[in-house]
């Protein structure tokens, strides 16, 4: 039954992404020179940054039609089902938005996506990239995918004036996880929301950011190579810490980042993790940092740079692949990932883009990328398959519903949701 509903909504997106192409490219009068690309930024501030990106394209790429695919909804959720739908049915876009790293696995095995790395050349990507993220971006010596950018996961974000209110010294953030807690229910007590929390990405992402903080890096990495134990005791205790935070938060399990976060920004609510794409809703919100907003690490994770990375790909049997390799030429290029970037809140994956115009936190993030030691985000795909990271998805969603009683119960569901890790 659940296959049926996910394809039955696949088709509907489908029908209604016909109508929205439809419209779209009306001016369109070469199909032939179409190039049909599949995103999940299609609302909100994410949208802003992807404009900027739909305009290089047009003024350097005359000879293409830029035809805009976005999906809303779920974090991509919604964009991949539509996706995975067309990719089936052997009716692919010229090219779409996936998170670099193992998310890709999927598409990879079912040979879906080309090998892109010629493209590396070509543009001279290798020059330019870091060799860090090169190796992140390799998979049996073949890349697959052109990323647009970089962000951070592991960011909190949080109300001076709530936390004021509250007795607390904004500037003294928490070290620890219970350092943390024991300030959340410090807000709770003055009345206010410690921690807004929204549907289930946004659960899993925070609980990937309480696992860095129990376990360290080392830790968090082995989850993924079979290194870490799940059912072991440091997993335990980060639950133990995942359900005191479900509790403390307002959990709203429809809502999407954007409207959780602005809990925070209109004073309701004093935290909020979320990564660094949050940055463009301050600025639309016209919110200054310091004094409408701060940011830190989660605590625990003061050394990490919890990474992820958007990044597009060539899907085999694209009606246009010139048209998809314009695009690429555009999302690697140094224009495009200045433009985009100072807008999405996220830094370049070049490391030859002028960053003097970056904003402050902008800045930070990119000293922090080359010092801080790197992981890989689960909920943003670079950890895990999506077949694991869904699963994982589920088990917390299951928890959360269940108002987060059974820690037993959903440290086997992340046993079981993992299995196919270990070698």
């Amino acid at each position: 039954m659940r296959r049926s509903a996910i394809i039955a909504s696949a088709v509907a997106l489908s029908l209604a992404l016909v109508g929205c192409s439809s419209a779209g490219t009306s001016e369109s009068k070469d199909a032939g020179k179409d190039v049909q690309v599949v995103s999940w930024w299609a609302q909100g501030s994410e949208k802003a940054g992807y404009e900027a990106l739909q305009k290089i394209f047009k003024e350097k790429k005359k000879d293409f039609n830029f035809v805009d695919a976005a999906v809303a909804g779920g974090g991509g959720s919604q964009a991949k089902q539509k996706l995975q739908a067309d990719l089936d049915a052997g009716n692919p876009p010229e090219t779409f938005q996936a998170h670099a790293g193992a998310e890709l696995t999927d598409y990879i095995k079912a040979g879906q996506i080309e090998d892109v790395s010629a493209l590396y050349d070509k543009f001279k990507l290798r020059e330019v990239f870091p060799q860090s993220l090169i190796e992140r971006l390799t998979v049996d010596g073949k890349i697959y995918s052109i990323p647009s950018n970089i962000h951070r996961a592991n960011v909190l974000w949080y109300n001076p004036e709530v936390l004021k209110s509250a007795g607390i010294d904004p500037k003294k953030v928490p070290a620890t996880i219970d350092d943390w807690i024991a300030d959340m229910e410090k807000v709770k007590a003055a009345g206010k929301v410690p921690l807004t929390l929204g549907m289930n990405w946004t659960q899993t992402q925070l609980l990937e950011t309480i696992l860095i903080a129990d376990l360290g890096a080392e830790g968090y990495n082995g989850l993924w190579d079979g290194k870490t134990d799940w059912a072991g005791a440091e997993v335990t205790k980060a639950l133990k810490h995942f359900q005191k935070i479900v509790e403390l938060a307002q959990t709203d399990s429809s809502a999407d980042w954007e409207p959780t976060l602005n809990f925070v920004m209109d004073g309701k609510a004093a935290y909020n993790v979320m990564g660094d794409w949050a940055i463009a809703a301050f600025t639309a919100a016209k919110k200054e940092m310091d004094k409408d907003w701060m940011w830190a690490p989660v605590p625990g994770t003061q050394d990490v740079f919890d990474f992820l990375a958007d990044s597009f790909t060539l899907p085999k049997g694209a009606k246009n692949p010139e048209g998809a390799k314009a695009w690429l030429e555009v999302i690697g290029s140094a224009d495009g990932q200045a433009q985009f970037n100072l807008i999405k809140g996220s830094i370049p994956a070049r490391t030859d883009v002028d960053t003097t115009k970056f904003p402050e936190y902008q800045q930070k993030a990119m000293e922090d990328f080359k010092s801080k030691t790197v992981v890989s985000s689960l909920a943003h795909g670079a950890a895990a398959p999506l077949a694991v990271s869904s699963a994982i998805n589920d088990a917390v969603v299951k928890f959360t519903q269940g108002q987060g009683k059974d820690v037993e119960g959903l440290q086997k569901d992340l046993v079981n949701a993992t299995k196919s890790l270990k070698k």
